[in-house]
């Protein structure tokens, strides 16, 4: 579905059908720790651009919104994980650096693993 932001997203959820008004982020509403997600928070998230870069089905992300100072300098923090090999991933636009190992061409995007 289209973001507030305007980006392709699986996890932001609309509904304004007869009479509707819902929005959210269902990635956001699965982390207890997280604050209260807003509309406003989809133009400066990564994940539309995570998924689109990697469309691993392994890829499993994790989403929060911190907030700074008095609530100024709201931002999403994203963090990866690899459920076939259960490991973190640091770079969640790139992928699991076990699953580059298995397919043959991809070992050019981490350079030398071993």
């Amino acid at each position: 579905m289209i973001t507030p932001a305007g980006q392709e997203c699986r996890f932001y959820y609309q509904n304004f059908h007869r009479g509707h008004s819902e929005q959210e982020c269902r990635l956001i509403e699965q982390n207890r720790n997280s604050k209260a997600w807003q509309p406003k928070d989809c133009a400066k998230c990564p994940v539309p651009e995570i998924l689109q870069a990697n469309s691993s089905p392994d890829l499993v992300l994790e989403a929060t919104i911190k907030e700074g100072f008095m609530g100024m300098n709201r931002r999403v923090e994203v963090k990866a994980f690899c459920s076939k090999h259960l490991i973190d991933v640091p770079q969640p636009h790139v992928g699991c650096p076990e699953c580059a190992k298995e397919k043959p061409g991809l070992q050019e995007l981490f350079g030398d693993i071993d």
